[in-house]
């Protein structure tokens, strides 16, 4: 990120410092056909961009500058008319259209600068639309804010209604602020001209001179004419040097290209299954997620309900205890009473058989009638009495035994609460797994978006490259057309054959490849393989030794030896 806040501070730099040098030496009011202005628009477009969150909607994921830039109008009502112009417009479309409508809009006003620097000051409203390291948040945004200050001695009228805004493309043109070579060729082509210029001048005065004035211009037309000829040859040997670069760059670009194009082809069918599995995947777990819940509110609301219950059997369980207390205590009062009673029968059947043999001797006979019937009513009173403790006994051992078992009862119903509330427990805590799976497959799936992001930047970053680096070797492949036709020209006529039209060796015939390379004879213009122009000789327009192929080496040989002179 601080590379690319870098570069795009650059880029700002040179895009502000070109517009406001070509604008004041064309010193007219600028247009939206100016390149330059379009050039500084792309630039501010990608400075926005840098950094910017990617909002999620309906249609997927997307990135707009016209939401940081809708903040304008809250912190300076100036800007209000811009906005409301920008919203206004009939073919604006899209939030990328209403932004670069915003942007111009503001240049024409002359108020760009202050716009965004009252934006860069609320960082708390940026870092919702922006990255941490974005360059709107970091000093390389205040510098860019700086430098804008100086388009306001700028003039432009520019109609926003007309421009299709919605779908135009913004790449940057870097031919414009990088240095060319075009010049000096051109130079070298006026320097050539002018020589060939003079040298038709001298002849026409030697035409006009005298005799003894005529050798020393011949003198000095032979220095001239040797020297035209080594600057010929220095051109040919750049000519030379031109085409084997041009050739080993083309070999590059195509490399360069074919491998661009395999990783961008994997990397697009890898982003395409991932995506697809992850959608699968979302899919699953967003109906999994769905039933857990339904499960878990369903769970919950059945503990609610058993908790409840609980407490009720708690309740209940109290009073019985305390109920069962209660008779406990009834019971034992009973017993007590119970062995009382058995003492008092004791001691008075203990009396009784006292009376009863005190009184055998004395009122045997008298007494025995109202004694056995007053015997007979104490027993029949006695029976009676323990009969009905009896039947209280039997009562309440049933109570007892009735209770023991609701007890028991309850105890086990305690027991399976007790268990169902342990079921629940753990799959509350198997729900609790899984969503932290969720949320680890969402942190995956973010992370996979960056990564997704971050080989788009890189495509994009390759494709600029290759463009750029087509234009070059288009524009050097020109160069060279041009060198071809001012060296024919100097050479009288003589016949250059291009690259493309060779594909087999002229003399032995084979096809031309990798490791055998064309060469021009420079003597007679056709291409050879470099066994078959193996030769080095010097030209009559070249005194230094150059490749020649074998025909041309003889018949020069021979034609030197004919004529030694």
């Amino acid at each position: 990120m601080a590379m690319e806040r870098a570069n795009l501070l650059n880029m700002a730099k040179l895009s502000i410092k070109g517009l406001i040098e070509s604008a004041l030496s064309f010193g007219r009011t600028l247009d939206s056909d100016y390149p330059p202005l379009q050039q500084f628009f792309v630039v501010m477009e990608h400075c926005l961009k840098h950094g910017l969150r990617v909002k999620k909607s309906f249609l997927g994921f997307n990135k707009s500058l016209w939401g940081p830039l809708e903040l304008v109008e809250k912190l300076c009502p100036e800007a209000a008319e811009i906005s409301a112009s920008v919203r206004d417009l009939p073919g604006l479309k899209t939030p990328l259209g209403r932004a670069r409508a915003w942007l111009r809009l503001a240049l024409m006003q002359k108020r760009l600068a202050d716009y965004l620097r009252l934006l860069i000051t609320r960082k708390d409203l940026l870092s919702d639309f922006y990255e941490h390291s974005a360059l709107m948040l970091e000093e390389e945004g205040a510098v860019i804010v700086g430098l804008l200050v100086g388009l306001n001695v700028i003039d432009a009228n520019l109609c926003v209604k007309g421009e299709d805004l919605d779908s135009q493309v913004g790449v940057i043109d870097f031919s414009m602020y990088l240095k060319n070579d075009i010049d000096d060729y051109r130079s070298e082509e006026s320097q050539i001209a002018s020589i060939l210029d003079q040298k038709n001048y001298v002849e026409e005065l030697n035409r006009h001179s005298t005799v003894h004035g005529l050798q020393g211009r011949v003198d000095s037309l032979e220095k001239s004419n040797s020297k035209l000829i080594e600057e010929l040859a220095i051109a040919k040997n750049n000519i030379i040097k031109l085409q084997e670069e041009n050739q080993q760059l083309r070999g590059e670009n195509s490399l360069i290209l074919l491998k661009t194009q395999q990783h961008l082809e994997v990397t697009q069918g890898d982003v395409s299954v991932e995506r697809d599995t992850y959608k699968q995947s979302r899919q699953g777990l967003d109906e999994m997620y769905n039933e857990a819940r339904r499960q878990l509110k369903e769970e919950c609301q059945l503990r609610q309900d058993v908790e409840n219950e609980l407490v009720v059997q708690v309740s209940m369980k109290q009073e019985m205890e305390l109920a069962m207390k209660l008779l406990e205590k009834d019971i034992h009062e009973k017993q007590d009473t119970l062995i009382g009673l058995r003492h008092q029968l004791d001691e008075v059947k203990a009396i009784n058989v006292e009376m009863y043999q005190k009184m055998q001797v004395q009122e045997a006979e008298k007494h025995r009638t109202s004694a056995e019937e007053g015997t007979r009513r104490f027993k029949l009173d006695f029976a009676n009495k323990a009969d009905s403790l009896q039947r209280q006994i039997e009562q309440r051992e049933k109570q007892l035994q009735q209770l023991e078992t609701d007890l028991k009862i309850e105890r086990e119903w305690r027991q399976t609460l007790q268990n169902d509330l342990g079921r629940e427990r753990d799959a509350v805590a198997q729900l609790s797994t899984e969503a932290l799976q969720i949320n680890g497959l969402k942190k995956e799936f973010h992370r996979l978006q960056d990564e997704n992001i971050q080989l788009k930047s890189i495509c994009e970053d390759q494709e600029q490259a290759l463009e750029e680096l087509g234009s070059k070797l288009s524009e050097s492949k020109m160069k060279i057309e041009d060198i071809k036709e001012a060296n024919k020209a100097l050479q009288g006529g003589q016949v250059w054959l291009k690259d493309k039209e060779a594909t087999h060796c002229k003399l032995c015939e084979k096809e031309f490849s990798i490791s055998r390379r064309k060469h021009h004879c420079r003597n007679c213009g056709e291409i050879f393989c470099n066994s078959c122009s193996d030769n080095e000789l010097p030209l009559p327009v070249s005194p230094k030794p150059v490749r020649v192929c074998d025909t041309c080496h003889a018949l020069l040989l021979q034609r030197c030896s004919s004529n030694p002179t």
